[in-house]
């Protein structure tokens, strides 16, 4: 791997090849970077920011960051005597704020492929609230931050306003130029480009941010044209150890779209770090995601929502932020008539080029040329997602909103809004209240994902049926043109032979999945017919029946053994359990969310016919744990084991709303206990708030103390909290 480390604004930049914006097709109002930056941004820079149907074709629009109070205040100095000057009016105080004002090269990187590019007229102040170490690390290593880390402060819950923890910044100009272009771009106040002057250059790259349109079913519902309505991707850059590897650098909240509708196109400081956070606790705990890289605060920018709140940019990282939805775009539900949008007709040959670039480039099935791709990729985004869903299920995660719009292409946990980490185990629980149905309810989300793939499936019937009428090739430019409707029909219902097959995929491979999953978390290392219906249902049915937490309970059973049962009575009603167990068993119950309702004696009983069957099961294994022998070393290795994979820390509802609460009370505390979150969601299975020790609470640290109380299951009424959609 390479060690050079590049600013922000002089990343590398992918090839063509690897870019989205030179292989599908471009909106017919921004046709090229050029265009964009010499037209839209000059003459007519409303046509990013009003609402519009995309011609029928075309899978983005160009657009630039644009986070200034919305709606837009502008006002005519005197009254226009006519529309025109109106018009003119409103495109020259829009150009008057649009980045176009380029800045001179870098001197450390006079050869960076693009160019930042400065705004007049809508300076206002950015506070770095924070960056993701790890999405740093995994995703942009090559990323120069300057001191941004320094700036922030030392993490801590409970030290955020003692003095030896507070910022401090570099006085080495490179290192604060480093962190000043950091804030800089991705608050949204600068935007890179290529510029005009290199395309002389062989191996210039023409290169602008764009959106994307994609259309979708939301809530069971077709919505017709969607898109990032507030999501615009400012850079793509190669992996520095993979070149063929890419991300995308994605700025969420940080102005108007064409997709925007009637939103405002920014978001607030308060969902902004439900996501930040929540992205990289979900890769910790190993579940495919998006990830994040950084959060920037807009203090002045006030924003609407139930109440007035301030603006945040959240900067977000994935090799492709492609969804079920782009295709759905081109080939949605027709005859169907709904509220508050629109849907352009279909699309075949926008849909053929969208499917060739994601088989090809984004999911890399390395399909030989000229062979079918349809119902391979179809079949593909069935797996990943199917793996993906298996991993909130095992872990307890609910999305809150898995309408086709939010289901990735690559199988990656995708747009965080009113999600929830299980507290007390319910099945039946929503996270979101706006979901009023229960559509999306935790024990349905591996139906909702098989309901997404049916609808890639319906978008891509016509072609997935051409190409078998082709004998199993690749259809070619304008497959579709002049085809009658009696053979769209053949198309599509010769396509719907894949349903079952794909059905069967999501639900193989969710099962498959979720049991593997189970099994390393309660330290098993057989696959048995009769896991299911022998060890994690009625481990379940315990959790439910009796409201024990969900996440504690898996930690606590990393540290049961076997021979506690060995002096406890055959008889189920016995007294004559072994203090240990006993001791262990009240650890068990400790994890309720109602104590004062909870019946001990039936619980007590339930837990230990469980524990038998776990028991006897783990004995069972002894075999599987190659190179270690006797059964204290086997029960220390199994704890070691599950102690890797069951979370301590858990970003439960009640820490996000103290953190956020923190954060908007004084931002320059807040940071630092937003930074120790972080530390604590990125590292889950640490033993925080000395968990091996037995000391009391008062006879902890203070930081250790609120680092207990964080792993804590917080206030009874937060237990089952639900969000809003604009969470």
């Amino acid at each position: 791997m390479s060690s050079t480390r590049f600013t922000v604004s002089a990343l590398p930049l992918a090839q063509k090849s690897q870019l989205l914006i030179h292989n599908l097709t471009p909106d017919t109002y921004t046709p090229t970077p050029a265009h964009f930056q010499s037209k839209v941004l000059v003459e007519s820079p409303s046509i990013q920011r009003r609402a519009r149907l995309l011609p029928g074709p075309c899978h983005f629009s160009h657009v630039s960051p644009f986070p200034i109070p919305f709606p837009y205040d502008i006002e005519p100095p005197v009254p226009a005597a006519a529309t025109d000057d109106k018009a003119s009016y409103i495109e020259k105080w829009l150009a008057d704020r649009e980045a176009v004002h380029i800045l001179p090269s870098s001197e450390k990187h006079p050869d960076a492929p693009l160019r930042k590019y400065a705004a007049k007229n809508r300076d206002q102040p950015l506070d770095l609230i924070g960056i993701s170490e790890t999405g740093l690390r995994d995703c942009v290593p090559h990323l120069d931050v300057g001191d941004a880390f320094a700036v922030l402060g030392v993490p801590s819950l409970a030290h955020e306003f003692d003095d030896e923890g507070d910022p401090q910044p570099s006085d080495i100009k490179d290192v604060v130029d480093a962190r000043q272009d950091l804030i800089d771009v991705l608050s949204g106040q600068y935007m890179l480009m290529s510029s005009a002057q290199d395309d002389s250059n062989p191996n210039h790259i023409p290169f602008a941010p764009w959106s994307l349109r994609y259309s979708g079913h939301q809530f069971g519902s077709w919505a017709g044209q969607l898109g990032d309505g507030r999501a615009i991707t400012i850079h793509v850059t190669p992996h520095p150890s993979d070149p063929e590897m890419t991300y995308e650098l994605q700025l969420k909240g940080s102005g108007r779209t064409p997709f925007s509708r009637s939103a405002d196109g920014l978001a607030v400081l308060r969902s902004s770090i439900r996501e930040y956070l929540c992205s990289e606790a979900m890769e910790a705990l190993h579940i495919p995601t998006t990830r994040s890289l950084s959060l920037i605060s807009l203090p002045a920018l006030p924003v609407q929502r139930e109440r007035v709140e301030t603006a945040c940019v959240l900067t977000r990282m994935a090799p492709s932020f492609l969804r079920i939805g782009n295709f759905e775009a081109f080939n949605g539900p027709t005859n169907m008539f709904f509220f508050g949008g629109g849907q352009q007709k279909p699309d075949y040959e926008g849909l053929r080029v969208l499917g060739e670039w994601v088989a090809g480039k984004v999911l890399k099935l390395n399909i030989e040329p000229g062979k079918a791709w349809g119902s391979q990729l179809v079949l593909e985004v069935a797996r990943r997602n199917a793996k993906m869903v298996a991993g909130w299920q095992a872990y307890g995660f609910m999305h809150g909103v898995i309408n086709t719009d939010n289901v990735s292409v690559l199988g990656l946990t995708i747009d965080y809004g009113p999600y929830a980490f299980m507290d007390v185990f319910d099945p039946q629980h929503i996270c979101n209240h706006t979901d009023e149905s229960g559509r999306y309810a935790y024990k349905y989300q591996p139906n909702m994902i098989v309901y997404a793939i049916r609808a890639l499936l319906n978008a891509l019937s016509p072609l997935i049926g051409a190409e078998a009428e082709l004998g199993g090739k690749a259809v070619s430019t304008g497959w579709a043109d002049g085809v009658t409707s009696e053979k769209l029909e053949e198309w599509n219902k010769s396509a719907q032979e894949l349903k079952s097959e794909a059905e069967r995929v999501v639900q193989e491979i969710a099962s498959v999945e979720y049991g593997r999953l189970m099994r390393k978390r309660l330290g098993l290392r057989r696959q048995d017919a009769s896991d299911e219906s022998e060890i994690f249902k009625p481990l379940l049915e315990i959790l439910e029946q009796h409201r024990l937490d969900f996440h504690s309970t898996f930690r606590t059973l990393s540290s049961f053994r076997p021979s506690l049962l060995s002096d406890k009575s055959s008889l189920p009603d016995s007294d004559t359990e072994s203090g240990d167990l006993q001791s262990f068993i009240a650890k068990l119950l400790g994890r309720s969310g109602e104590p004062e309702r909870l019946d001990h004696a039936a619980a007590s009983s339930a837990w230990l016919t469980w524990l038998d069957k776990y028991a006897a099961r783990i004995r069972s294994e002894a075999g599987e744990w190659t190179g270690v022998s006797g059964e204290a070393a086997i029960d220390a290795e199994r704890e070691k084991e599950m102690k890797g994979v069951n979370p301590r820390f858990v970003l439960r509802q009640w820490v996000l709303e103290e953190v956020i609460s923190r954060v908007e009370r004084d931002s320059t505390s807040g940071k630092r206990v937003l930074a120790k979150v972080m530390q604590m969601a990125c590292n889950p299975y640490e033993p925080w708030g000395a968990e091996d020790e037995d000391q009391p609470d008062s006879e902890l640290d203070k930081e250790e103390k609120e680092e207990r109380r964080y792993c804590g299951l917080g206030e009874k009424k937060m237990l089952g909290f639900q969000c809003s959609c604009s969470s």
